[in-house]
């Protein structure tokens, strides 16, 4: 495996740079919010965790098309990539989600319609990568993986949805008054940059992760291939 190119290794400075920044901006440069206080800047890191999960789950699905018209087994290692990242993403957001619901609707979890759809999103990857486990010939489960993220990609813009689609207490952030809801406040100017910022910030940690996560996949093929030479 070469070393890391030099693109990735700016991009490593470049994240970290860019996390400190979004620190300082959610602690320092946003303000508090009036009921809330100091509990409402989780929510920055919460949005732009389920941003980049919703994001990867896409990608998967993007790479799971060009696989199934190519069949190079790298679109495969792209897509696992893509997976088990957003899962991590998708986790925190709804563990996030979770710590700011407790003193916003009074418990840490509700099944109404955004958390439920969200905890089922998460299940249908978790599922994705059991049931890849069990098929041993690379192509087939290349192409199960495929056909399983273009179905599995469904959920995403349904939990996206969700919460303008149904009756909810959960804000709607972008679109609409996000106090009218339980929990929900209005953001200032200061609180929408910090928050794209946020979004922005995570979007770069994401490719960069995603990036090493294929080299490692990279590194794993090689390996396999050389035990299937001996």
């Amino acid at each position: 495996m070469k070393n890391q190119p030099i693109a990735l290794k700016v991009l490593n400075v470049v994240t970290a740079i860019l996390f400190l920044a979004a620190l300082g901006m959610v602690f320092l440069y946003a303000p508090l919010e009036a009921t809330m206080n100091y509990v409402q800047k989780i929510f920055y890191f919460h949005i732009a965790n389920a941003w980049v999960g919703m994001l990867g789950f896409i990608a998967a699905a993007v790479a799971g098309v060009v696989y199934l018209v190519k069949h190079d087994l790298k679109w495969d290692i792209v897509e696992l990539a893509a997976v088990e990242i957003s899962l991590v993403f998708f986790f925190i957001a709804i563990v996030t989600g979770s710590i700011w619901a407790r003193p916003s609707w009074g418990t840490y979890w509700t099944w109404e319609p955004r958390l439920t759809t969200a905890a089922i999103l998460e299940l249908v990857y978790l599922a994705y990568l059991l049931l890849r486990q069990g098929i041993d010939d690379p192509d087939r489960r290349a192409r199960f993986s495929a056909v399983y993220t273009l179905i599995g990609a469904i959920s995403v813009p349904i939990t996206f949805v969700s919460i303008r689609l149904f009756r909810t207490i959960h804000p709607v952030v972008i679109g609409t008054n996000s106090s009218a809801t339980q929990g929900g406040f209005d953001m200032t100017s200061k609180m929408l940059v910090t928050m794209f910022f946020a979004l922005f910030t995570f979007s770069i940690l994401f490719i960069t992760l995603f990036w090493h996560r294929i080299r490692l996949g990279q590194l794993a093929h090689q390996l396999d291939q050389l035990k299937l030479e001996e």
